[in-house]
């Protein structure tokens, strides 16, 4: 049978392809997924729910309890939040494609990031908008703002923003998260803010768009969170109105959120911070440890990330970055090319922090060893 010709048009995603190559012992530091275990609270409070019976439809939005916890803790950004405010997700990826589902029209433009998340330029396009990148700064990773107003145009819908930033580690600046909302107010533009990473900044503070619920909304989640990536469950905040049309989008995407994992994730907020202390500690130390290691490579450069967890450094070799990845997964090492991430990727690899430090030590060996030996012209 035919796919539909805007399903045909994206490509399969560059992260995913790595794997297609590796062969089975390889080092993965390719994929964005804590090794750490979820806290027992979640695991407790999911089997608890389930020998409860609670393993129905949930309301479309989600519970109310869970919709009331989500508010208070992120009340610390905008005191004014309510459990009104809120929906739970089946993943954040779910939450980001219902809002260009829900706000993007055919024609319409969207302004991503590049480098970017992978997701973000297709879901515009799915929901029939044209993407456009607009380019982050070298080095920190901030929006070019200069950039980005030379490529508003009076078709322009909403800009995507990553904070903490996948794949660059990137940290937005208040002046940036300042900037970027001036835009949105006098270009009357919509701000989609993936907030996915705010528990993991290591570096200043987490500028989140939650004080700006007038023109923007913010997706979160609880598989980086919490170290459930299987359990599917991310959150959308929003305004009253905005959360009509998300609420009424989430129906006819999947009816409800599952039910005992929410249970889970409630049972475990009220004791998250010690938790994710922790995490962030673990990560910080991995930081740390890859930075180091990428700037002992003739060749290769790192400015230490301050958020989420991966590694996006230059490289100065004659070779494009999928090129370079595929030597290294050759050699028995899963990283992303820069170029996975858009235009503005190239020259890049990314590497995923959430791995143990021994095999982020041994991942840096294979790296130092093929870029020698690419240098040497031995491959």
């Amino acid at each position: 049978m035919k796919v539909s010709d805007r399903l045909a048009a994206i490509p399969m995603s560059g992260i995913r392809k790595m794997f297609d190559l590796a062969k089975p012992d390889s080092i993965n530091l390719g994929l964005g997924e804590p090794d750490l275990e979820p806290p027992k609270e979640a695991i407790e409070g999911m089997n608890a729910a389930a020998v409860d019976g609670k393993n129905k439809y949930s309301p479309t939005a989600g519970i109310p309890e869970l919709r009331d916890a989500i508010a208070e803790r992120f009340s610390r950004y905008n005191p004014g939040l309510s459990g009104r405010n809120v929906i739970v997700t089946p993943s954040g990826s779910t939450a980001l494609l219902e809002m260009t589902q829900a706000f993007v029209d055919p024609g319409d433009e969207v302004l991503v990031p590049s480098p970017g998340f992978v997701i973000y330029a297709p879901h515009a396009s799915l929901a029939g908008g044209k993407p456009v990148e607009y380019r982050l700064t070298e080095g920190d990773f901030q929006p070019d703002i200069d950039y980005i107003q030379d490529r508003i145009t009076e078709k322009t819908k909403m800009i995507v923003v990553n904070n903490p930033s996948n794949p660059t580690g990137g940290v937005l600046s208040e002046e940036s998260r300042k900037a970027l909302a001036d835009i949105a107010h006098d270009k009357d533009v919509m701000i989609m803010s993936d907030e996915v990473y705010e528990s993991f900044v290591y570096e200043g503070r987490h500028q989140s768009f939650l004080p700006y619920l007038d023109r923007a909304v913010v997706v979160g989640g609880f598989s980086k969170m919490m170290a459930v990536t299987g359990w599917r469950l991310g959150f959308a905040i929003a305004n009253e109105e905005c959360m009509d049309a998300l609420v009424k989008m989430q129906y006819h995407v999947c009816a409800s959120p599952g039910m005992p994992a929410m249970y889970g994730v409630l049972n475990a907020m009220p004791s998250i911070d010690p938790y994710l202390e922790n995490a962030r500690a673990t990560f910080k130390k991995r930081r740390d440890l890859i930075s180091k290691r990428i700037n002992e490579i003739d060749g290769m450069s790192i400015i230490p990330p301050k958020g989420a967890f991966y590694a996006f450094p230059s490289f100065d070799l004659d070779m494009t970055s999928q090129e370079l990845a595929n030597e290294l997964v050759k050699a028995g090492l899963i990283c992303t090319p820069g170029s996975a991430f858009g235009t503005f990727g190239e020259g890049h690899l990314r590497f995923s922090y959430a791995a143990s430090e021994e095999k982020i030590d041994k991942g840096m060996d294979i790296l130092a060893d093929t870029v020698r030996k690419i240098k040497g012209g031995r491959i």
